[in-house]
């Protein structure tokens, strides 16, 4: 059963990386935002945020790498939407399909096309003066923190691809969590934001990571943050999965 799985998980894989081969725009579209953002806040706005010594672009990637990967999911939600109404699910529950492989292959899909973005984001900041001290440990640390945040998103966005009643209602749901990282340590410190904001802003997701990430490429001692900056993307990635599969269960019975 695991190895009829499996190939059924790498054909339909196959499937839905051919359509992306084919529209290289869902890339396009999802790296646009992140590096318009990544150009304002460095060229525009950097020069009146103090967010401590060095580069500002050192500090601002971070963010914009989760913005990069709320921008991607949407995508997820939205692939699933158009498979439902086009009768692909039906079709397919009539083949000797194993049924969860049609859900992992648009989740791996999605973190395909997201690992693009990710690397061509890096690239452009690179460009921008973007400078690492990070080891290949910290490298590897970073690359498996954003590829497990991008599954706990991923598998959140199956849930309104399966459940939505409208293309724009399937990925509108992205924008909520595009938005979160500027309530967060993303942009500017904490420290700057009056009371409420800031006790919101130090206590979600997004600011842990972030944190993670921005000590892991500057080669510096992550303490404990890391372990929270885990605990969320698996805590999320727990419930994410659980109830996109109980929701799946009940949209093909």
């Amino acid at each position: 059963m695991n190895k009829h799985f499996l190939g059924d998980t790498a054909v339909l894989l196959g499937r839905s990386l051919r359509h992306i081969a084919r529209s290289p725009d869902t890339i396009i579209t999802t790296v646009i935002t992140p590096i318009a953002l990544l150009l304002l806040f460095v060229y525009v706005l950097g020069g009146a945020i103090q967010a401590g010594a060095g580069s500002y672009v050192n500090y601002l990637l971070p963010g914009i790498l989760i913005i990069t990967i709320a921008s991607g999911i949407s995508y997820t939600a939205y692939r699933l939407f158009l498979d439902l109404q086009g009768g692909i699910f039906e079709r397919f529950q009539s083949m000797p399909i194993a049924r969860a492989a049609v859900l992992w292959a648009h989740v791996l899909t999605s973190l395909v096309a997201t690992v693009i973005s990710v690397v061509v984001v890096v690239l452009v900041a690179l460009a921008m003066g973007f400078r690492s001290g990070a080891s290949v440990l910290d490298w590897l640390a970073v690359a498996g923190i954003l590829v497990l945040f991008t599954l706990a998103l991923t598998w959140l966005a199956v849930i309104p691809g399966l459940t939505a009643s409208s293309v724009d209602g399937a990925s509108a749901f992205a924008y909520p969590l595009i938005f979160l990282p500027f309530i967060s340590s993303a942009f500017v410190p904490t420290s700057s934001m009056p009371g409420p904001v800031r006790a919101f802003a130090e206590n979600q997701p997004v600011t842990s990571i972030v944190n993670t990430l921005r000590a892991l490429f500057t080669g510096h001692p992550v303490g404990t943050g890391i372990w929270i900056a885990l605990a969320w993307c698996a805590g999320l990635l727990v419930v994410a999965f659980t109830f996109a599969g109980i929701t799946y269960r009940r949209r093909i019975s």
